[in-house]
């Protein structure tokens, strides 16, 4: 696999397809230019997603991050743009990007965006929060 920046995500197979797990992430470089200024934006992504058949494989998820430091883009249309290929990609149960732009003049942008697989449906949450506090060391 190369090491330069590159547009092309790569996946392997869900280990575990059978059962909903979260995949969490977070990338706290990402960069991109302010077609408006052409000055260099900053961002820290969060991506959580429940994966299919496929999962995306880490470095080429890097490279694709890496593939925007010298492209222009505004802050919402970078953010939906890398939730599209990342669906393309995987074609997840589902999946939410969390773009969290570091101050520029004087104001933070966090841009959320998301998408659900139609035939995917959400089982129910089961709170540990009793069990939590019944074993929490923080007394």
């Amino acid at each position: 696999m190369s090491t330069e920046p590159s547009k092309e995500l790569e996946t392997f197979p869900n280990p575990f397809v059978k059962r909903d797990y979260q995949i969490h992430m977070e990338i706290p470089e990402f960069t991109c230019v302010c077609p408006k200024t052409g000055q260099p934006d900053f961002a820290s992504l969060i991506l959580d997603y429940i994966p299919d058949k496929k999962c995306v494989e880490l470095k080429s998820l890097k490279l694709y991050i890496w593939s925007y430091r010298e492209q222009a883009a505004f802050h919402e249309a970078v953010t939906n743009q890398i939730l599209e290929d990342l669906v393309a990609a995987m074609k997840p149960r589902y999946i939410r990007l969390t773009a969290r732009f570091f101050v520029r003049g004087g104001i933070f942008t966090n841009v959320t965006v998301d998408h659900r697989k139609s035939t995917w449906e959400p089982k129910p949450l089961t709170s540990l929060h009793q069990f939590d506090e019944q074993f929490s060391f923080r007394r």
